[in-house]
This record gives structure tokens, C-alpha cells and sequence, in this order.
């Protein structure tokens, strides 16, 4: 395995470990659907939770949780949308980031966990966003 893929599967790891401590229920890591990839499914009671994980050995180049720009939130949101059609889950959802820096031994150094991270932009945010039928009624003209 590359480097950067076990610096990245160790990060998940621990983001996992803050997680449950949080007192979350991990529902997916690594959840694919296509080209659409989730890092970890959280879940609370009101909430699914998806978290994108950015892990990082130096603070080069800014802050790991820096990486995660307007492009990566919207495959993110793409990547909600399809686990919610898809599950049919009704809670409503949050968007968290974890940056994890890791030291030389690959352990956490600091970890910063962002709940509420971000919102997806305008429709999405609704929470019949996930519906087909109200995508339908709210569709832009």
C-alpha cells in the first residue's frame, strides 16, 4: 500500500475512534456508490452525518481540513444525496470534517473535528431535499 493511502486509512481510524466517543454510531466507512465516495456515515438520533476525513504528516501547504474545497463539498453533497435516495433514511444532515496531523510513529498529533462544517448550497439544505418528488416541484426554471 502508498504511503499516503495507509497515512490516510490511519486517520480514518482515529476519526472513527473520536467518533464513537462522541457517543456516534458509525454506519458506513468508505461508502461508495459509483465515482461517489463518503469517508465515514455517522449517525446520531436527528441526524446522519457525513464526514470527509483530510490526514497530513506536516502542516505544509495549510491544514489538513483546508483541502476540503467547493469541489470536494459538492461530491460530498452528490455522494449525500445518493446515500439518503438510496437508504431512505429521514433524518435530517450534517456535514462534519475531521483534520487529523499525524506525527513521525503515525500518531495524532492534533486532531480538529468541524461539526457543522458546512451546508450544501440552496435546495439541499431542505429536508425533503432528498425526495425525488420535491427535486421535481423545486427544480429550477
Amino acid at each position: 500500500m502508498a504511503q499516503h493511502n495507509e497515512i490516510g486509512k490511519r486517520g480514518e481510524e482515529l476519526a472513527v475512534e473520536l467518533l464513537k466517543k462522541k457517543g456516534l454510531k458509525i454506519l458506513e466507512t468508505n461508502w461508495h456508490m459509483g465515482h461517489l465516495e463518503v469517508d465515514i456515515i455517522a449517525a446520531n438520533k436527528q441526524e446522519i452525518i457525513f464526514v470527509e476525513v483530510k490526514t497530513r504528516t506536516s502542516l505544509i501547504g495549510g491544514a489538513p481540513e483546508e483541502a476540503v474545497d467547493y469541489l470536494k463539498k459538492q461530491r460530498i453533497v452528490a455522494a449525500a444525496n445518493a446515500y439518503k435516495k438510496h437508504t431512505r433514511d429521514s433524518r435530517n444532515v450534517r456535514f462534519d470534517v475531521v483534520g487529523i496531523l499525524l506525527n513521525s510513529a503515525n500518531e495524532a498529533e492534533q486532531i480538529n473535528h468541524y461539526e457543522y462544517a458546512f451546508q450544501p448550497p440552496g435546495h439541499f439544505i431542505h429536508r425533503n431535499s432528498f425526495d425525488p418528488t420535491w427535486h421535481w416541484h423545486h427544480r429550477r426554471r
